[in-house]
């Protein structure tokens, strides 16, 4: 059985076939999807996918570094509002993004830390978007890590030196399809980090594995990072399941 712990199911590109995308994913094995929020404008798409598919959809809650603008406060306040109304299973996608845009870098930062200290009040996990960042975002969380906080740094492509980093902040660390792409170079990488740290995630409908990189990403082709995993670290893909299965109950606190 397989966890994908970060899709975003709930957007416009599964409004077609969104049955079919959940079907599929149980045909591969996957059993459970998190799925991080955008910002006030993904809210209700992301409750009613939650309502629909309940034994396998689950929700976070969070403002994307993306969606951080000029009204963030605001943003924020419904996030923090959210947090206290439902129950969610971490708080995310939140972090920082100096790809896009770098205008908005000192209030990212100040969103994320503000989501940080939510995710140590409602004693949840917080779920990273560090792209172009990771340096900046890991020592945030160095520095705001009092025994209290747990999460996973999504997407993660950083290098030994950095998962050594995060491995000391206890964090875990989400491998996805970029993982695959041949001009990626993170084989050092996923052989340092124990399986022991490591989750697994789409990001669906973004970054698809090989062979369907360039193409809509989706739950089912976690199967893929699997693979990639099994080879780089000659472990048997029943075990590569197993382990991160377990790492992401764990993560997100599940009893069953």
């Amino acid at each position: 059985m397989l966890i994908d712990t970060h899709a975003h199911l709930y957007l416009e590109q599964f409004k077609e076939d969104i049955s079919d995308v959940i079907n599929r994913a149980k045909d591969s094995n996957v059993t459970k999807i998190f799925l991080p929020n955008i910002d006030s404008g993904s809210v209700e798409d992301l409750h009613r996918l939650c309502a629909s598919f309940p034994d396998v959809c689950l929700p976070l809650m969070g403002l994307h570094p993306c969606s951080v603008k000029e009204n963030y406060k605001e943003e924020l306040q419904q996030v923090e509002k959210l947090l206290k109304e439902r129950e969610y299973w971490g708080v995310g996608e939140t972090g920082i993004d100096l790809y896009w845009d770098v205008s908005f870098k000192e209030e990212q930062i100040e969103a994320f830390e503000f989501q940080i200290n939510l995710a140590k009040e409602h004693d949840i996990p917080v779920i990273i978007h560090s792209r172009d960042s990771l340096d900046l975002t890991i020592q945030i969380i160095e520095d705001m890590q009092d025994g209290h906080l747990a999460g996973v740094f999504h997407c993660f492509n950083g290098s030994v030196n950095q998962a050594r980093k995060v491995l000391d902040s206890g964090f875990y660390m989400g491998l996805g399809g970029v993982i695959t792409f041949k001009n990626a170079k993170l084989d050092d990488m996923i052989n340092f980090i124990p399986m022991s740290s490591i989750v697994l995630e789409t990001d669906a409908p973004y970054l698809s594995p090989v062979p369907y990189r360039g193409k809509r990403n989706e739950s089912a082709y976690l199967a893929h990072v699997v693979d990639k995993i099994s080879e780089v670290k000659g472990i048997d893909k029943a075990t590569i399941a197993e382990v991160t299965t377990q790492n992401a109950k764990i993560l997100y606190r599940m009893t069953d």
